[in-house]
């Protein structure tokens, strides 16, 4: 992308590819941080796909895959990612261990997925930091590296310079969290709403709650009553509101919303507010009360319960951390360099 007559690039991203593996795990990489979407004026990562060896590798289906990048460009990248192992039981080659401890000294984000955590528990990554892997492999990477805090239960976890993601499809849950951190909530959204995903997907043990892509015109009665609700999020709503907009009575509708939901109305109106919350922290500088009353929580101090509660963290520590790493810090971090962007092919 060329800015006042110089090319500016975003964030580098490296993915490590290995003989064995399925397309599907370098390509969540390759999806979200690879493609460059014309048509979001937006300076995009810059991808590099990365082997041990110049060899080709075989990838299950019967193809072959090669790449001039190998572990000095994995390396140097300023997202450095490792998509799964080929065995979670076997040894980690001394050469990939070298270099995944050269990036993180070097101030390298380090990320896996799946049984990836294996790779970064070898080489002394994870020592001490609460990580994630898929869910059949928690009890193996919690007995062969006893120093790891496994927690089996989220979809990904963020330790700021080390983040793992549970099994391979939680790897996009994983990759919007970091296109997030990186360049704020409306550009996730517009990624997620390309890739036809949710910027976030629920689930109990969530860190954070992102801006959901808004559903598909519908005509259906709890379809209507979740849009009226979305439009007046900053007023009282309860079940016979909703049920109402529905034209529904409030047991017919509960029903409908629970089959159509999967949660209750309550605990959706609840997820809905954080979301505008969380918008309103990261693009404007009003108070926390204000914020508060503005997305329909009766009090402040109620806000921060359910922050508290659902994200394990404060409305100021949130909006601390995506004012650092949202827009205006990956705006900082970009700088000049010579050639045109294009997707990865």
């Amino acid at each position: 992308m060329t800015r006042n007559g110089q090319v500016v690039r975003g964030p580098t991203v490296s993915v490590l590819a290995y003989d064995g593996m399925t397309g599907f795990e370098a390509g969540i990489v390759m999806e979200v941080f690879g493609f460059v979407w014309p048509d979001l004026d937006q300076p995009w990562y810059e991808l590099k796909v990365c082997t041990e060896t110049p060899e080709p590798i075989r990838v299950i289906g019967g193809a072959t895959m090669s790449s001039p990048h190998g572990l000095a460009e994995f390396a140097a990248a300023d997202t450095v990612v490792i998509p799964s192992v080929a065995d979670p039981r076997g040894p980690t080659s001394p050469q990939l261990t070298e270099a995944l401890q050269q990036a993180h000294a070097r101030g390298a984000r380090i990320v896996s997925i799946c049984s990836g955590a294996f790779a970064l528990a070898a080489a002394g990554l994870l020592d001490g930091r609460r990580a994630t892997t898929h869910w059949r492999y928690s009890e193996l990477l919690r007995e062969l590296h006893p120093a790891v805090l496994v927690d089996p239960e989220p979809l990904y976890t963020d330790e700021g310079d080390v983040l793992t993601s549970a099994g391979c499809a939680a790897g996009l849950d994983l990759a919007m969290h970091l296109v997030r951190k990186d360049f704020g909530a409306a550009v996730a959204n517009a990624v997620a709403r390309r890739l036809v995903i949710q910027p976030y997907r629920a689930g109990g043990q969530a860190q954070y709650i992102e801006s959901p892509v808004p559903p598909e015109p519908d005509d259906s009665p709890v379809a209507r009553s979740l849009g009226w609700a979305l439009e007046h999020l900053a007023e009282p709503i309860g079940v016979p509101d909703l049920a109402r907009e529905a034209g529904l009575s409030p047991r017919t509708y509960l029903r409908h919303f629970v089959r159509a939901t999967g949660t209750t109305p309550a605990k959706w109106l609840i997820a809905q507010r954080l979301q505008a919350a969380l918008t309103m922290l990261e693009t404007g500088d009003a108070p926390v009360e204000e914020i508060a009353l503005a997305s329909g929580f009766a009090t402040a101090v109620t806000m921060r319960h359910h922050f508290g509660k659902v994200l394990r963290t404060s409305p100021s520590a949130y909006r601390r951390t995506f004012r650092e790493s949202g827009p205006a810090a990956a705006g900082r971090r970009l700088a000049a360099t010579p050639g045109p962007r294009a997707r990865l092919a």
